[in-house]
């Protein structure tokens, strides 16, 4: 029997926000999180960890002020 995926945190959930805008592909990022693709897919719409999306958009604006 085989162990179950890895389960998406709220900060990984941030991050991945970060992957996508900065052009990183799902199926690449799934890989990375060893998650099926659909659970990147509902971090990125906002079923899976509400939130992240604002907290990464933070993160996002403060990294290219800083740049």
């Amino acid at each position: 029997m085989s162990k179950p995926s890895y389960t998406l945190t709220f900060d990984d959930a941030v991050q991945i926000h970060l992957l996508i805008w900065d052009g990183e592909l799902q199926s690449r990022i799934a890989a990375k999180y060893d998650v099926n693709g659909g659970r990147i897919s509902e971090v990125n719409t906002g079923k899976r960890h509400p939130g992240s999306a604002k907290v990464a958009a933070e993160i996002y604006r403060h990294r290219r002020s800083a740049a």
